[in-house]
């Protein structure tokens, strides 16, 4: 996967489209888990965006705030889907934790790692 193809994925996961009907937040949104492999490619779109970026001196707009919407809002919608009774899957909690810790990487330009034994 390349930067352009990264970055795609990452703004395609905040806003669905008649391309992307199934993006995270959407699904979030809708009390509804992410499709299998979803949060996989995400933490690999992140990977390459760090990797890509870590060296540069400034964030587009546009990338930022979606950034901010995979770590932050799909923390909040998670903890709302809770409080009204949605089944998430197991494993979901750390696996958006793991997505803020990425991005947290990309914002300071050094990959963060969960501390041992946070899971």
């Amino acid at each position: 996967m390349n930067y352009e193809t990264a970055r795609k994925l990452l703004l395609g996961q905040t806003i669905a489209t008649e391309e992307n009907p199934d993006a995270l937040l959407t699904r979030m949104k809708q009390g509804k888990p992410p499709v299998p492999g979803q949060i996989t490619s995400i933490l690999l779109a992140l990977k390459v965006v760090f990797e890509a970026l870590k060296e540069s001196p400034s964030l587009d707009r546009e990338l930022t705030f979606a950034l901010y919407q995979l770590s932050v809002k799909t923390q909040q919608l998670f903890i709302a889907g809770r409080r009204v009774g949605v089944d998430w899957p197991p494993l979901l909690k750390e696996d958006l934790v793991r997505i803020a810790l990425a991005v947290e990487s990309i914002f300071s330009g050094v990959w963060q790692t969960p501390p041992p034994g946070s899971f």
